[in-house]
């Protein structure tokens, strides 16, 4: 708990009774737990965990199985964005957690480990078990213990499991949630490509990309107010060299969940339609062709998909300004041969309106410190290429081009007012007219904006002279005047 919050009385009765879930002291039935003559007639597995955003094999067999699951507990300081670190709790060392497939009618003993360095109990609660608070007080783990308890997997699904140890939203707000799949006994059908994706919401003291190590704000998370929603823990967890992958005519199959603690998600990947979803995690595909599909907190829901075209496909939230300005970002990179008749890309480019254009004597420039070059492609990722694209190309029509701008290298003061201040209105970009709106991002400070405008002007054919943080300050303050 945050040594500057007073404790919410809810917590006080939690401590006070037997449960450490539930409000009332009620008898505890006795649950039909698997016996040990049940379970000694089974055979035994280890359940193989995996990281996001990779998935555990779909599971062949087609009899129950004793699946023994291994899962530490481990509190840690991560990176959440470039230059921002977080002190994130954890199952398995990885946020989300790690993922869990099991089968339907399985007997599942689970082990849960509190690393000997953490610094407070745990537990979990897992929504795929029958039983009150699906696990958590069976599993309330001090540091440098394990606890053991089992369940069967009666239901078949996709759930989301937490931790549940009081202040409850404090530990899942520091990244204590992941997925656990129960396989139905007929299993699922196969699909080449499956991948694990889960959003949250961060509550730091700083502001969106405020560098350094950031603490965890109680009062942001009580207002519903975060400084990061993101996938699977990061800024950029899926994007470059991360990104998820696929070839073209391949099926997708997506399972996200979303680990709140408070946002509803509303899951969508640009340029695709969802041939089957699985609302909320059950086991029936009872939507199709679906554009956009919400995952509650707490929830899941499971997305399939063949892709048609190559490309790089986002994945966002599109509650939008999550996506521009908080990090839910991610991005499926499918690889083959172009498909025209599906889609064509560009067939021209014609000048309409033309106008002289004013070009400055090229003069030569150093070049770019490659510590800001990283860390303004991070910064341009999250919070620029939702419209401008990874390669700056644009969209025609739409979202002018930074590749190869005379707009945006004719005038460096300009291009930081643009940033700072956001622009409405017609401009001509190589020759082309636009006509639409660029928000604000005054919300980054001006080291931030010194290096995505030092990266945009010495990427995809610009060759520019690096933006300093005085500049921007500089143009800052004459436009607070």
């Amino acid at each position: 708990m945050n040594r500057h919050s007073r404790p919410h009385p809810l917590f006080a009765l939690l401590a006070a009774t037997s449960l450490s879930v539930g409000l009332l002291s009620l008898p505890v039935p006795a649950q039909a737990a698997p016996t040990a003559q049940t379970q000694a007639a089974l055979p035994v597995e280890n359940a193989v965990l995996t990281d996001p955003p990779m998935v555990p094999p779909a599971i062949t067999r087609k009899t129950p199985a004793k699946v023994i699951v291994d899962l530490e507990v481990q509190e840690f300081i991560g990176t959440i964005a470039d230059g921002v670190q977080y002190n994130f709790w954890s199952f398995g060392g990885v946020v989300p957690g790690k993922f869990i497939r099991v089968r339907e009618g399985d007997s599942v003993e689970f082990h849960l480990k509190n690393h000997p360095d953490n610094k407070s109990p745990h537990n979990i609660d897992l929504h795929a078990v029958t039983g009150p608070g699906g696990g958590a007080k069976a599993s309330m783990t001090a540091p440098g213990h394990e606890t053991t308890f089992s369940f069967k997997a009666i239901n078949p699904g996709l759930y989301i499991y937490h931790c549940a140890a009081p202040p409850v939203p404090m530990h899942i707000a520091n990244g204590m949630y992941g997925l656990i799949l129960v396989e139905p006994k007929a299993g699922l059908k196969p699909v080449d490509k499956e991948y694990y994706v889960v959003q949250g919401d961060f509550y730091t003291k700083g502001a969106f990309g405020e560098p350094g190590l950031q603490p965890f704000d109680m009062q942001k998370g009580i207002d519903e107010n975060p400084s990061y929603v993101l996938f699977n823990g990061s800024v950029g967890a899926m994007t470059g060299d991360k990104a998820i992958t696929a070839k073209k005519g391949e099926t997708v199959r997506l399972f996200v969940g979303n680990g709140g603690p408070n946002l509803i998600s509303s899951f969508h990947v640009i340029g695709e339609i969802f041939d089957l979803v699985y609302t909320e995690g059950g086991t029936d595909a009872n939507q199709k062709n679906v554009q956009t599909t919400l995952v509650p907190a707490g929830g899941s829901a499971i997305v399939e998909f063949k892709v048609d075209v190559p490309g790089n496909y986002i994945l966002v939230d599109h509650s939008i300004f999550r996506t521009f300005n908080k990090g839910t970002l991610g991005i499926l990179t499918v690889n083959g041969e172009a498909q025209p008749d599906v889609f064509s890309g560009q067939q021209s480019d014609k000048i309409y309106q033309a106008q002289p254009m004013n070009k400055a004597p090229v003069k030569p420039v150093a070049a770019p410190d490659l510590k800001v070059m990283s860390s303004g492609q991070n910064l341009y990722v999250a919070n620029c290429s939702a419209c401008h694209q990874t390669d700056g190309a644009g969209m025609a029509g739409v979202f002018p081009p930074l590749a190869k701008s005379d707009y945006l290298m004719a005038d460096k003061l300009r291009s930081i007012g643009v940033v700072l201040k956001g622009h409405s209105g017609k401009i001509q970009v190589n020759g082309q007219g636009y006509d639409g709106e660029m928000p604000a991002m005054s919300h980054l400070n001006n080291e931030q904006v010194a290096s995505i405008l030092t990266y945009v002007r010495n990427s995809w054919g610009n060759k520019g002279d690096s933006v300093s943080a005085e500049e921007v300050k500089s143009v800052r303050a004459k436009m607070a005047k």
